[in-house]
């Protein structure tokens, strides 16, 4: 009997240990490592998501390209008169600075004959001109350098006149449109001392100097140093 129960015992191990071996493997799930990635990539520092996107949203003025306004007094035929308004403002702690403008005035008309191929040549048509009281002056200088300059006329029409009595005794003037500029002399007041010059001042400017003008405008955009 006791034979017989040692049998079925190992028997037993035996079903057991053969029955395990035939069980199918378990496999554990392991995340990709790109999800694990993605995972990471959504952590952020708290002073990362709120302090960036802060800077994104709200850029600072000065990286926007906002140009500064300050105030121009002016504007003068006369540099002497800008000057004294600039010495008034310095003695008053108002930074300011003498700036000079070249506004367009219209244009002048240039009546000339081209080059020929020698000065020589040139030289003997200006004798020419001269003895038919022409009024008229060799070119020294420029893409016109050794030309016969016949006169700078304000209006087109005079410009087309004396060419026309030019083409008459025998010549091929060329005419040239030149910018005409009308210079101005201003003050510029610095941004930071804009608020010194109030209408109180600006009032005694106007009655010291007469036809000052003022105005606001791009601290850059129109005025040159001088």
């Amino acid at each position: 009997m006791r034979w017989l129960f040692l049998l079925l015992l190992v028997l037993n191990l035996f079903y057991y240990v053969w029955h395990q071996q035939q069980a199918p493997l378990r496999v554990k799930e392991i995340a990709p490592l790109s999800l694990h990635q993605e995972v990471r990539q959504d952590i952020r520092l708290l002073s990362e998501s709120g302090g960036a996107q802060s800077r994104r949203e709200h850029p600072v003025e000065a990286a926007a390209g906002v140009s500064e306004v300050c105030m121009f007094l002016g504007g003068f035929d006369q540099e002497d008169s800008a000057k004294l308004v600039e010495q008034r403002l310095i003695t008053l702690d108002i930074q300011s600075q003498v700036r000079v403008v070249d506004a367009p005035a219209g244009l002048d008309y240039w009546v000339y004959l081209p080059p020929l191929a020698s000065r020589q040549a040139s030289l003997r048509q200006l004798k020419e001109l001269q003895a038919r009281k022409i009024d008229s002056y060799i070119i020294t200088q420029g893409d016109l350098s050794n030309g016969i300059s016949l006169g700078m006329f304000p209006r087109s029409e005079s410009a087309e006149s004396v060419m026309q009595r030019l083409r008459e005794v025998g010549y091929e003037p060329q005419m040239r449109e030149l910018p005409r500029a009308h210079r101005n002399f201003w003050v510029r007041i610095a941004p930071e001392s804009r608020r010194l010059a109030d209408d109180a001042l600006l009032q005694s400017l106007a009655r010291d100097f007469n036809g000052l003008q003022h105005q606001l405008m791009p601290c850059e955009s129109v005025a040159s140093p001088n």
